[in-house]
């Protein structure tokens, strides 16, 4: 039998959790595109000599269009260094695009300043890889989830002690861990507060880098479950970042595949997981673990190194990293995006994309 304390947390969760939902169906209709990314592009200047002048640039990221629905989870994967994190990190505004368009909810937030900013990143907030180096540690965890809401200006000191305890509880952690300190608590335990804060502002996108990989693979499955949940319940939008197909397989509605800066293919999870259609993306399938011993698959092994973002090869990145057959015909012709079947697009490179599709 529940207790009476387990009821009134019930009845408060169930509360909580309406206003909120009731909150986000009158802002954003279902089923609407809440983030378009068009040619977006952050190059990092590279400076030398005695008078330290730009020789160069490096080109994380290097003209990337997505979109993102209400509800939806977008999944976007690629080898490290590809730029996955840097293009989470323009899209909320924590790095200054150097091109292209970030629009959210109808709003072109590529170019504006700061002050002008503050009013819409309560509408979108990010949640980083390592939660030891994201929480600061002299604060205590009710000053990191209540920080936001201060900043934006919500609520009166009351209002945001009680909005912390829901928080907590919302996550899964009990109230009196509002008292205590970041590292006081397991890693599994530091991302639920980092969730817990990213949704103090009721953020309708959030950006998730990484989210799982510093964690065991016992509590990978927590989090991932309480962040599914959570999307259930408050409609959120998920820009989920990994290394990892098998956990963006599990967690995600479509997936982009990142390669030097650049989206190789983009589809359905089912479809692109049934049928790639790059090279790259089958290179990545070919390396998920198959956890039945009685069923094997064909590791693709991927020749030379990822090229250097100061210096991209012409044409297709990865047709030069393999030496693919046709790669000089993708220097006459750069790769362009096609639509292959509905909602399934892949980079139209006649080097790697499979021959019945090229």
């Amino acid at each position: 039998m529940m207790s009476e304390d387990s009821i009134d947390t019930a009845h408060a969760r169930t509360k909580f959790l309406s206003l909120l939902t009731a909150r986000k169906e009158a802002e954003v209709p279902a089923d609407e595109e809440i983030l378009r990314v068009e040619g977006l592009r952050m190059h990092f200047p590279v400076r030398g000599g005695v008078l330290y002048r730009q020789t160069g640039s490096v080109k994380a990221v290097d003209g990337v269009d997505l979109t993102i629905r209400k509800g939806e989870t977008l999944g976007l994967v690629g080898e490290s260094g590809c730029g996955k994190s840097t293009l989470g990190k323009c899209i909320v505004r924590l790095l200054n695009p150097t091109g292209g368009r970030v629009v959210f909810k109808g709003t072109e937030l590529t170019h504006m300043s700061q002050s002008a900013l503050r009013p819409y990143r309560q509408d979108f907030q990010m949640v980083f890889q390592d939660p030891a180096e994201s929480l600061d540690a002299r604060m205590s965890v009710g000053e990191l989830i209540s920080e936001p809401m201060v900043i934006q200006g919500i609520g009166t000191r009351p209002e945001r002690v009680r909005r912390v305890e829901e928080l907590l509880e919302l996550v899964g952690l009990p109230k009196t861990a509002s008292q205590k300190f970041s590292f006081e608590f397991s890693g599994g335990q530091r991302q639920r507060i980092g969730i817990a804060r990213a949704l103090a502002v009721n953020p309708d996108l959030l950006v998730l880098d990484e989210p799982v990989s510093a964690l065991d693979v016992s509590v990978q499955s927590q989090v991932l479950n309480l962040l599914m949940e959570l999307q259930r319940e408050l409609g959120l939008s998920y820009l989920f970042i990994s290394h990892d197909l098998a956990v963006v397989k599990h967690v995600s509605d479509r997936i982009a595949v990142m390669y030097l800066g650049k989206i190789m293919e983009t589809a359905p999870a089912d479809d692109l997981y049934a049928s790639p259609m790059h090279a790259y993306t089958d290179a990545l399938i070919s390396a998920i673990p198959v956890p039945d011993p009685s069923h094997s698959r064909k590791r693709e092994i991927l020749p030379g190194d990822v090229p250097s973002p100061i210096d991209p090869p012409p044409g297709c990145a990865f047709g030069h990293r393999v030496g693919a057959a046709r790669y000089e015909e993708s220097i006459a012709t750069p790769p362009s995006m096609r639509e292959v079947s509905r909602g399934h697009w892949v980079s139209d490179c006649p080097c790697c994309v499979k021959a019945d599709q090229a």
